[in-house]
Protein backbone atom coordinates (compact mmCIF):
# COMPACT_ATOMS: atom_id res chain seq x y z
CA UNK A 1 0.00 0.00 0.00
CA UNK A 2 0.96 3.48 -0.81
CA UNK A 3 0.18 6.74 0.77
CA UNK A 4 -0.76 7.66 -2.69
CA UNK A 5 -3.49 4.83 -3.22
CA UNK A 6 -4.82 3.78 0.25
CA UNK A 7 -6.38 0.28 0.28
CA UNK A 8 -10.04 1.46 0.38
CA UNK A 9 -9.45 3.39 -3.38
CA UNK A 10 -8.18 0.68 -5.09
CA UNK A 11 -10.22 -0.66 -7.89
CA UNK A 12 -9.96 -4.67 -6.81
CA UNK A 13 -11.43 -3.65 -2.71
CA UNK A 14 -14.82 -1.63 -4.41
CA UNK A 15 -17.74 -3.33 -5.74
CA UNK A 16 -18.42 -2.95 -9.29
CA UNK A 17 -20.71 -0.04 -10.58
CA UNK A 18 -21.37 -0.83 -14.16
CA UNK A 19 -24.25 -2.91 -15.05
CA UNK A 20 -25.77 -4.82 -18.81
CA UNK A 21 -28.85 -2.45 -19.27
CA UNK A 22 -28.87 1.30 -19.15
CA UNK A 23 -31.12 3.39 -17.26
CA UNK A 24 -33.23 3.50 -20.38
CA UNK A 25 -33.58 -0.26 -20.57
CA UNK A 26 -34.67 -0.17 -16.92
CA UNK A 27 -37.52 2.18 -17.55
CA UNK A 28 -38.58 0.51 -20.35
CA UNK A 29 -39.09 -2.65 -18.12
CA UNK A 30 -40.71 -1.04 -15.24
CA UNK A 31 -43.25 0.34 -17.87
CA UNK A 32 -44.19 -2.60 -19.35
CA UNK A 33 -44.52 -4.38 -16.48
CA UNK A 34 -46.54 -1.39 -15.13
CA UNK A 35 -47.88 1.26 -17.66
CA UNK A 36 -49.85 3.48 -14.70
CA UNK A 37 -46.53 3.46 -12.88
CA UNK A 38 -46.01 6.94 -11.22
CA UNK A 39 -42.68 8.15 -12.10
CA UNK A 40 -41.48 8.24 -8.33
CA UNK A 41 -42.27 4.28 -7.60
CA UNK A 42 -40.44 3.64 -11.50
CA UNK A 43 -37.45 6.12 -9.85
CA UNK A 44 -38.18 4.03 -6.29
CA UNK A 45 -37.11 0.98 -8.02
CA UNK A 46 -34.93 0.96 -10.31
CA UNK A 47 -32.66 3.34 -7.96
CA UNK A 48 -32.53 6.94 -10.00
CA UNK A 49 -34.03 10.11 -9.21
CA UNK A 50 -37.36 11.10 -10.60
CA UNK A 51 -36.09 13.60 -12.46
CA UNK A 52 -34.06 10.81 -14.38
CA UNK A 53 -36.97 8.58 -15.01
CA UNK A 54 -38.92 11.74 -16.58
CA UNK A 55 -36.03 12.70 -18.63
CA UNK A 56 -35.97 9.21 -19.98
CA UNK A 57 -39.77 8.82 -20.09
CA UNK A 58 -39.18 12.03 -22.72
CA UNK A 59 -36.62 11.07 -24.35
CA UNK A 60 -38.66 7.20 -25.28
CA UNK A 61 -41.81 9.54 -26.19
CA UNK A 62 -39.39 12.05 -28.44
CA UNK A 63 -37.84 8.21 -30.35
CA UNK A 64 -40.93 6.46 -30.74
CA UNK A 65 -40.82 4.33 -28.18
CA UNK A 66 -44.02 5.07 -25.97
CA UNK A 67 -46.93 7.16 -26.08
CA UNK A 68 -48.37 8.74 -23.30
CA UNK A 69 -51.80 9.08 -22.52
CA UNK A 70 -53.67 11.24 -19.57
CA UNK A 71 -56.26 9.42 -17.23
CA UNK A 72 -57.54 11.91 -14.53
CA UNK A 73 -54.59 12.72 -12.97
CA UNK A 74 -51.88 9.75 -14.00
CA UNK A 75 -50.45 9.35 -17.08
CA UNK A 76 -50.57 6.00 -18.98
CA UNK A 77 -47.70 4.33 -21.01
CA UNK A 78 -48.26 2.18 -24.22
CA UNK A 79 -45.01 0.80 -25.81
CA UNK A 80 -44.21 0.55 -28.89
CA UNK A 81 -42.77 -3.11 -28.45
CA UNK A 82 -41.90 -3.27 -32.55
CA UNK A 83 -39.83 0.01 -32.75
CA UNK A 84 -36.18 -0.95 -33.45
CA UNK A 85 -33.52 -0.58 -30.90
CA UNK A 86 -31.32 2.36 -31.89
CA UNK A 87 -27.58 0.88 -31.66
CA UNK A 88 -26.43 -0.08 -34.75
CA UNK A 89 -25.45 -3.86 -33.72
CA UNK A 90 -28.75 -4.61 -32.53
CA UNK A 91 -30.62 -1.98 -35.17
CA UNK A 92 -32.54 -4.78 -36.75
CA UNK A 93 -34.48 -5.97 -33.52
CA UNK A 94 -37.52 -4.75 -31.69
CA UNK A 95 -37.50 -3.76 -28.14
CA UNK A 96 -40.22 -6.77 -27.81
CA UNK A 97 -37.65 -9.01 -26.92
CA UNK A 98 -35.67 -7.29 -24.62
CA UNK A 99 -39.03 -6.48 -22.57
CA UNK A 100 -39.91 -10.24 -22.92
CA UNK A 101 -37.24 -11.16 -21.73
CA UNK A 102 -38.00 -9.38 -18.18
CA UNK A 103 -42.03 -10.03 -18.36
CA UNK A 104 -41.71 -13.98 -18.88
CA UNK A 105 -39.31 -14.18 -16.15
CA UNK A 106 -41.48 -11.87 -13.85
CA UNK A 107 -44.59 -14.32 -14.80
CA UNK A 108 -42.35 -17.78 -14.34
CA UNK A 109 -41.22 -16.64 -10.78
CA UNK A 110 -37.76 -17.12 -9.17
CA UNK A 111 -35.19 -19.58 -11.46
CA UNK A 112 -34.73 -22.92 -9.60
CA UNK A 113 -32.06 -24.30 -8.42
Amino acid sequence: MTANHPADDRPSDRPSTWTFLTHHARVLVEVARNPQARLRDIAARIGITERGVQNIITDLHHAGYLARERVGRRNHYHLNLDKRFRYPTEAGLPIRLLVDIFIDRDTRGPPQR
